[in-house]
């Protein structure tokens, strides 16, 4: 496989990050959620600063892309006075909650998101890595497979905590008290010694054999795997798909002229309150190939991508059986998606693909060095029809 480099770091609005297409400028929104006016700002920035292209993530960010450190300075200026950053990089990196884009606007699960959001910036937060997060469900577990080291979901009249990989688990009476566990298990994470050079998962903390913090429920009941919502209905709204989850200010534009925009980790926008959306160049149908394809920004606009695989990922869609999945990374990083799928394709060269069937781009090949005129008959073979 090809080699890469892990930054162990994601871009934020303040500490961007340099990719083959300029700088990528994160931005965090508060709870996931943009007003019609925030939307409309950040799909004129991208326009003036940027190269016109927004990603939508698969931690409920948003990112412009290709600006210059003069664009990213104007940007910043821009952003402040609609509470968009924070007063600093490290704040920023530690904001890092994803609310279910189906929760209700003030209701309990937002109350805990907001309350983690402000005790992980507060002076006294835990200094946890720049990847470590928390992911909050409301009623039906949605983010069961999003990535995130602390989980939280209402359980009976209260809430359990649930930290990534335990077979134990936190309880609380309320959304209040369910801020302040989760925080202190962050806490712990990192006075027990989760953390070493700056990086660090709760899944590899608890695996090394972490003492258990105290208060803790053995053998707590966990939701399993939750299939990816939409594009679709949706209780509050109507869930908007974007091939590769990447979008034009155009886009965001037509997004917000709709209402209140939630931004979901599975690179696909919610529009509060909407019915049938309209938007050129949008997924709407749920069957759509695309939205069971995933494939990172590829070349020439990451420098570690060996090629251009979002036309190859294209090219391919229509070869899923309907129940099948492909991924296709431009390094063996896979950025894209950590998860399984039917077929992985792993770029190894301009020309060159490693396969990986019913695996994620961490399992072993199952063949190596196919050309991408192979990769057809080979899609086919991990994929029957």
């Amino acid at each position: 496989m090809s080699g890469f480099e892990i930054k162990g770091w994601c871009p934020g609005a303040l500490r961007p990050m340099e990719s083959g297409d300029g700088l990528v400028l994160r931005i965090r929104a508060r709870n996931g959620r943009l007003t019609p006016d925030e939307a409309r700002l950040i799909a004129g920035l991208s326009s003036r600063h940027g190269n016109g292209l927004i990603d939508l993530t698969s931690r409920a960010n948003l990112q412009l892309r290709g600006l210059t450190p003069l664009g990213h300075a104007a940007t910043i200026a821009a952003l402040q006075p609609f509470g968009l950053t924070d007063r600093d990089a490290g704040t920023e990196a530690r904001r890092n909650v994803i609310l279910s884009p189906f929760a209700p606007v003030g209701g309990p699960a937002w109350q805990v998101a907001e309350a983690i959001a402000r005790a992980m910036t507060a002076p006294d937060a835990p200094k946890v890595p720049a990847k470590f997060g928390f992911a909050v469900d409301a009623g039906t577990a949605v983010l069961t497979d999003v990535p995130a080291d602390i989980r939280l979901r209402p359980h009976g009249t209260g809430w359990l905590i649930l930290p990534d990989g335990a077979d134990w688990a936190l309880e609380a009476a309320n959304p209040a008290e369910a801020a302040r566990r989760a925080v202190a298990l962050a806490h712990w994470f990192v006075q027990t010694g989760g953390v070493t050079e700056g990086r660090g998962r709760m899944r590899n903390h608890l695996r090394r054999g972490a003492p258990k913090p105290g208060g803790s429920v053995a053998g707590t009941t966990r939701p399993g795997a939750s299939a990816t919502p939409g594009p679709g209905p949706a209780t509050n709204g109507w869930i908007v798909g974007f091939a590769f989850g990447q979008i034009t200010p155009g886009q965001l534009e037509a997004a917000a002229a709709l209402g209140p925009l939630r931004l979901t980790p599975w690179r696909a926008l919610l529009i509060e309150g909407a019915t049938l959306p309209r938007i050129p160049g949008a997924i709407l149908d749920p069957c759509d190939p695309l939205t069971r394809v995933h494939a990172c920004t590829g070349a020439p606009g990451c420098p570690q991508a060996q090629a251009d695989v979002r036309a190859l990922a294209r090219h391919l869609a229509s070869r899923l059986a309907p129940d099948q999945t492909l991924h296709v990374t431009g390094c063996a990083k896979a950025c894209a998606h950590q998860g399984p799928a039917s077929a992985t394709l792993i770029a190894t060269g301009r020309d060159r693909f490693d396969l990986i069937r019913d695996g994620s781009a961490h399992d072993p090949v199952t063949r190596a060095g196919l050309a991408v005129h192979d990769l057809p008959a080979a899609l086919a073979k991990a994929c029957p029809q």
